[in-house]
C-alpha cells in the first residue's frame, strides 16, 4: 500500500468557512485514509485567538496526525504584538513554528517562512536550511525527505503579484542537496507542480525531486480571479510519487489532474528508437 498524504493550504479560518466544504473534506479523508495532513501555513486569516483555535480544531477533528506550519496571516496584524509575540498563538496550539513528523520511510520537516515585518513576502535563512539538512541526514537510507514552507517556491502560473520565497534558486538547491524529494507549499491559492527534470538539464545523475503548491482551501475573496479551491493528494511508491489535485466543484470535490513522477534517478519509462 502507497503512503497517502494530504495537502491543503491557505485555510483563511474566520472569512467565509463553508460547511459543505468541511463535511466533504471529512468524507474525502474518510475515503483515502492519510497518514498524514499537511497544513502549509495561512490557517487564520488575522491571527486571532480564536480564529487560531478553530482552525486547529478543524484540522484535529478528522483524527490523522497533522503537520501546520505558519503563513504570514498567522502572526498578530497589530502593533506591538505582531514584533514582540509574533508566534504566540500559533506555538500555543502547534508548539513550534518548525514541526517534524516521522514514520517508517516518512520524513516530513518544516520551515518557517514568515517575516513579522514583510507582510506578504517571505524567506528563510541559512541557518534554518543548515537544520534542516541535519535532520534530513538523521532520516534512514530511502525514507521519503519532505520540506514544508509556505511561500511558494514556483511563480504564479495565472495572475498574482505574490513575489516567492526570497532568494528562491538557493533554497531550491539547498534543499534538492539535503536530499528532499517533495518541497510544498501554499500562498498563491493557485496548484502549481513541477519537477526539477522540466527544467534543469538532465546529466543523469539527477534524483526525482517534485515542487508542489496546493491551491488555498479558504477562499477569503471569492470574487477573486485564478484562485480555485482545492487540495493536493500524494500517493508515495517505492519507485514513484503520484500527486491527485481535487477542485471544489460547487458541492463536491473534482479530480482535475492526475500526475506521475519517477522516484530516484531512473525515468518511469523510456522510449526505444
Amino acid at each position: 500500500m502507497p503512503t497517502r498524504i494530504l495537502h491543503v493550504s491557505d485555510l483563511h479560518t474566520g472569512t467565509r468557512e463553508d460547511p459543505a466544504v468541511e463535511r466533504a473534506l471529512a468524507a474525502l479523508i474518510e475515503r483515502i485514509e492519510p497518514t498524514l495532513i499537511i497544513a502549509s501555513g495561512d490557517l487564520t486569516h488575522r491571527g486571532r485567538r480564536e480564529q487560531h483555535e478553530r482552525a486547529a480544531a478543524f484540522l484535529r477533528s478528522f483524527g490523522t496526525p497533522v503537520l501546520a506550519i505558519p503563513g504570514n496571516h498567522d502572526i498578530p496584524y497589530t502593533f506591538p504584538a505582531r514584533f514582540t509575540r509574533p508566534w504566540a498563538e500559533f506555538e500555543r496550539l502547534w508548539e513550534t513554528t518548525e514541526p517534524e513528523y516521522s514514520t517508517d520511510g516518512l520524513y516530513v520537516a518544516g520551515l518557517n517562512s514568515v517575516r513579522p515585518w514583510r507582510h506578504q513576502s517571505g524567506a528563510v535563512r541559512d541557518t534554518q536550511l543548515a537544520h534542516l539538512a541535519e535532520r534530513f541526514a538523521q532520516a534512514p537510507e530511502g525514507t521519503f525527505r519532505i520540506a514544508v514552507l509556505h511561500h511558494h517556491l514556483l511563480g504564479a502560473p495565472w495572475r498574482s503579484r505574490k513575489k516567492p520565497v526570497a532568494r528562491r534558486n538557493h533554497v531550491l538547491r539547498s534543499l534538492v542537496e539535503a536530499g528532499a524529494e517533495l518541497m510544498l507549499a501554499g500562498h498563491i491559492h493557485q496548484a502549481a507542480v513541477s519537477e526539477q527534470r522540466d527544467f534543469v538539464v538532465a546529466m543523469g545523475g539527477e534524483t526525482g525531486v517534485v515542487v508542489s503548491i496546493a491551491p488555498g482551501l479558504g477562499q477569503p475573496r471569492p470574487n477573486r480571479l485564478g484562485e480555485a479551491r482545492g487540495l493536493h493528494i500524494y500517493e508515495v511508491h517505492p519507485d514513484r510519487l503520484r500527486v491527485h489535485t481535487y477542485i471544489w466543484r460547487e458541492d463536491d470535490w473534482g479530480l482535475t489532474a492526475e500526475r506521475e513522477f519517477p522516484r530516484g534517478r531512473e525515468p518511469l519509462e523510456v522510449e526505444r528508437v
